[in-house]
């Protein structure tokens, strides 16, 4: 039972009003956690809840909310509060009624993602350690894309996965893989960009009033193909949106190459937070990195 008195007091604490909570409607499409929302007299709050002991989880989720938002670049939900209440981490965010991205928001979200891309500084990394998924994400602090990839990538999610009970082929060629990275950045030396982390289809949409919005990220500043990438997997994004980012900042005529590089991470990440079902196409993904 959500203590729903407690997430009320953060959240009149962290607004300086009073909210009347009139009734909760749970909403589907969370894999990770249980979403819901707040119907109060005159505002509505979108609220994530998980185990106390993931509420490292939403800190770092709310942290990354805040960066992108910073930039004024695109349009993030609100960060309102976070914490702990009885056995229940929680995230609430403003509430924002969603759409699907469609011509000009899908074009629009490729303009500002590669506005965003443009926020840079020397170092790869992050300030702390975040979440991908519910699976922790390293974010050490590196001059080295390659290394950084390497080690804080590949070499996590391997080790996550050797802990998993996965061995075999999948850690026999992640090793000889990991070796390879450098071959990837011949001619090809990537800038520490702002990235969400973890942008896929279902982390974008659109605002009733046509604006393109980001969230759920896994921040952290690294070669922006990484975030193109992965905008590739699970259905992908429109031909519009690729275009207008090209328009703004055209990627790398290597991109290609590497784009399947950067979403074996996913996929190595999706075998650890969702099973087997993943083991095969990790490994199809390792050989076929192999061989190129």
């Amino acid at each position: 039972m959500v203590n729903w008195a407690g997430i009320i007091d953060y959240i009149q604490s962290a607004t300086n009003e009073s909210f009347e909570l009139l009734g909760v409607d749970e909403l589907s499409g969370g894999d990770i956690n249980r979403v819901y929302l707040l119907n109060g007299l005159e505002k509505k709050y979108f609220v994530k809840i998980n185990k106390a002991e993931l509420s490292g989880m939403f800190e770092t989720e709310a942290l990354g909310l805040q960066a992108l938002s910073a930039t004024q670049t695109l349009r993030i939900p609100e960060v309102i509060t976070y914490g702990i209440a009885d056995n229940d981490a929680f995230l609430v965010l403003e509430y924002i009624e969603l759409c699907s991205l469609k011509g000009s928001s899908s074009q629009m979200l490729g303009q500002q993602l590669a506005r965003l891309h443009q926020q840079q500084q020397d170092c790869f990394g992050w300030a702390q350690d975040n979440f991908i998924g519910h699976n922790g994400q390293k974010n050490t602090r590196t001059e080295d894309w390659v290394s950084f990839w390497q080690e804080c990538r590949l070499g996590a999610q391997l080790e996550l996965a050797r802990s998993n009970g996965y061995l075999g082929d999948v850690q026999s060629l992640g090793q000889e893989l990991i070796l390879r990275v450098p071959d990837f950045f011949e001619n090809y030396k990537p800038q520490a960009s702002l990235l969400h982390g973890d942008l896929w289809s279902g982390n974008a949409a659109a605002t009733n009033s046509g604006q393109a919005i980001i969230y759920d990220p896994a921040c952290y500043f690294g070669d922006r193909e990484a975030d193109i990438a992965m905008t590739e997997l699970f259905g992908g994004f429109s031909a519009q949106f690729y275009q207008a980012y090209e328009s703004i900042w055209p990627l790398d005529s290597g991109y290609n190459k590497r784009k399947m590089l950067y979403n074996l991470y996913h996929i190595l990440n999706h075998l650890n937070l969702f099973g087997r079902s993943y083991l095969s196409q990790s490994e199809g993904m390792m050989r076929a990195l192999l061989n190129s």
